[in-house]
């Protein structure tokens, strides 16, 4: 083999191993920050998985605020509520000052982990109008109220 393609083949490779070094490194930054979206049923019947359940895993909360359930420390801006979805209630801690549009009886999703039974909140996502739910909610919701026979209201038509 002469020196010339000795140095293309070295150079093929070095490239090749820093690719594949670029692809190991994107892999493990993404899976370290992807926060998966369960329901408070998934979380208390253990299917969301234990590190999720033990607070070692971050991971969104998603489903509907309890009608009833706020309630605020006094002096503080950390507030206390029930996310529902229909078969469970999981009880949120947040800390910060929530979403113009948080409401109960709103859909709501929920970034943080879990800490002695209770869910603490790091971010909180309210929905934006009486339409819009977050796609991953309306999808376990709906598996819910068909579960449960919970009336979603009337479906519009294209067109109407």
């Amino acid at each position: 083999m002469n020196p010339t393609r000795r140095r293309r083949l070295w150079f093929v490779l070095a490239l090749l191993a820093a690719a594949g070094l670029a692809a190991t490194l994107v892999a493990f930054a993404l899976q370290r920050n992807i926060a998966y979206l369960y329901t408070p049923n998934e979380i208390l019947s253990g299917a969301a998985g234990a590190a999720v359940s033990s607070g070692e895993a971050r991971f969104r909360l998603g489903g509907m605020v309890e009608k009833d359930s706020f309630r605020r420390e006094q002096g503080s801006l950390v507030s206390h509520f029930r996310v529902t979805d229909g078969d469970a209630q999981l009880e949120v801690e947040y800390d910060k000052i929530l979403p113009d549009l948080f409401r109960e009886g709103q859909a709501v999703v929920a970034t943080g982990r879990m800490r002695d039974g209770r869910f603490v909140a790091e971010d909180v996502l309210a929905k934006h109008d009486e339409t819009y739910v977050p796609k991953e909610v309306a999808d376990k919701m709906g598996l819910a109220h068909s579960k449960h026979d919970v009336e979603t209201g009337p479906k519009v038509e294209a067109g109407n």
